[in-house]
């Protein structure tokens, strides 16, 4: 195997080039749907329900600190991730960027772990927002019944067991849906619905502010109980480390620069501003929370809606229960989205198929591998329980934050004099610390993720040496100039 298969990379240029040739994406993306966009993805599982599971179990009231820690973490992630889609402002997220720099090799691989984070991502959103939508629907005398409301297997009341999760492919179906009709169309949906559920979340944060009962939070950390990360101020740290991963939306974000009108000024504005947005408003109702709620009371699934019952007004519970669905709807959305756009990436490099890098000569988007990740996505999210479908946390989403982190720090020694419409501060200090962030998780992260990600990237490597490596465009360049 010759070192230019596995470490071959696509000059910056190229990449930009290439992503200005025939088959083009629509440019209809200002800032504010961008920054809307990483609102969208941010804000849903992580503020409707993994704040009372961090506090209950990890950093109490403390959780408030937590949330600035993950922030702070996240921001030199985010503004590495800045420069970089500033400067390749073309679709493909960390995928592009690790062939920039690192090759092809790595890119492949990075590209491939974040098919399983996107999809995988999406369907356990989706299982989650059939629980919120079931829940909504019985509240006005509407049941659907449990046999098409949970995964196989899984035991119902009266005896038997469940078949599949209709409501869960059903919303992955209309999203999918949406999203092969058009970007245009697709942003201002996520723009209401994103108007929705900040709407909500304010109105929790304002109404709850005056029900607050400060003796909840104290002790603020409370004590640890002698096991690491169990409350005390290890706590604090695996807390920001659970809840680091409620802000990784700007990942998906950067998916999106090849259709910024103005990606050089477009995607610093979205990736920062949807990052500040929301550790602002984390802050604000891990505050409220806590202090309406002791927060041993808070590990279970619906923490905001138990902290309205707190707060003892009965219409805001059917409000905030509405506002939790927008909030999933827009990260299915995002997700969804931003896998299509890696696929379309990875297809016009040679890498996947090419029939998924093909536009649809109407609405402008890659409709055949938008079709495939919905039609996938469906499955698992009809058939998979969301225990099994896991925890949000991902080593793979860690390791490409990581690489993004590199690759600042070793374009700016290779390609120095490049004009840099975005310029990270402090490089190399920032990427080194956002790196050091990401591989302190990463220690951390519990022996089953490391397995699941390891037999997912041995069949990534099958799929690359027996397609990827055969059809890829670069290699071809490489072989026509030899």
């Amino acid at each position: 195997m010759d070192a230019s298969g596995l470490m071959g990379r696509k000059s910056v240029d190229d990449i930009i080039e290439s992503g200005e040739g025939e088959q083009q994406l629509s440019k209809t993306l200002g800032a504010l749907s961008i920054t809307a966009m990483g609102i969208g993805a941010i804000i849903g599982a992580g503020i409707f329900v993994l704040t009372g599971t961090a506090a209950a179990q990890y950093a109490g009231p403390g959780i408030m600190l937590s949330f600035v820690l993950g922030g702070i973490a996240c921001a030199f992630v985010g503004l590495c991730y800045a420069e970089m889609a500033a400067l390749i402002p073309v679709a493909g997220s960390s995928y592009t960027y690790t062939y920039a720099t690192l090759g092809e090799f790595f890119a492949w691989l990075i590209g491939w772990d974040l098919i399983l984070e996107y999809a995988m991502g999406a369907a356990t959103v989706a299982v989650g927002w059939s629980g919120y939508v079931t829940s909504i629907l019985k509240d006005v005398g509407i049941a659907i019944p449990a046999q098409v409301a949970h995964a196989p297997g899984t035991p119902i009341d009266g005896g038997g067991t469940a078949l599949f999760n209709l409501p869960a492919v059903l919303i992955v179906g209309l999203i999918t849906l949406l999203l092969m009709r058009g970007t245009k169309e697709s942003a201002r949906f996520n723009n209401i619905m994103v108007a929705v559920k900040l709407t909500v979340v304010v109105a929790f944060i304002a109404l709850g502010w005056g029900h607050v009962d400060a003796a909840n939070w104290k002790p603020l950390i409370p004590d640890n109980d002698g096991t690491f990360g169990h409350f005390g101020y290890s706590g604090l740290l695996r807390g920001a480390g659970v809840v680091f991963f409620a802000f990784i939306g700007f990942d998906a974000v950067s998916t999106a620069a090849q259709e910024a009108r103005k990606p050089q000024k477009d995607m610093p504005i979205g990736i920062l501003g949807s990052l500040a947005v929301c550790t602002i408003l984390y802050v604000l109702v891990a505050a409220v929370l806590t202090g309406l709620v002791p927060y041993k009371e808070l590990n279970v699934p619906d923490p905001i809606a138990k902290g309205v019952d707190a707060i003892g007004i009965g219409w805001f519970a059917i409000l905030i229960k509405l506002g939790a669905l927008t909030g999933l709807t827009t990260v299915i959305l995002v997700l969804l989205y931003g896998q299509s756009r890696i696929f379309f990436t990875m297809a016009q490099d040679g890498l996947l198929p090419k029939m998924f890098s093909h536009v649809h000569p109407t609405y402008q988007t890659p409709y055949r591998s938008q079709a495939l990740i919905g039609a996938a996505v469906a499955l698992v999210a009809a058939l998979v329980p969301i225990n099994i479908l896991g925890e949000m946390v991902s080593i793979g989403t860690l390791a490409a934050f990581i690489l993004v982190c590199g690759a600042v720090i070793y374009l700016r020694r290779t390609d120095r004099h490049m004009k840099r419409p975005f310029r990270a501060p402090a490089v190399p200090v920032v990427p080194i610390l956002g790196i050091l962030s990401c591989l302190l998780l990463m220690v951390g992260l519990p022996l089953d993720t490391w397995l699941r990600l390891v037999i997912w990237m041995a069949i990534g490597l099958v799929v690359y040496f027996f397609f990827g490596r055969k059809h890829s465009v670069l290699r071809r360049q490489e072989g026509n100039a030899a």
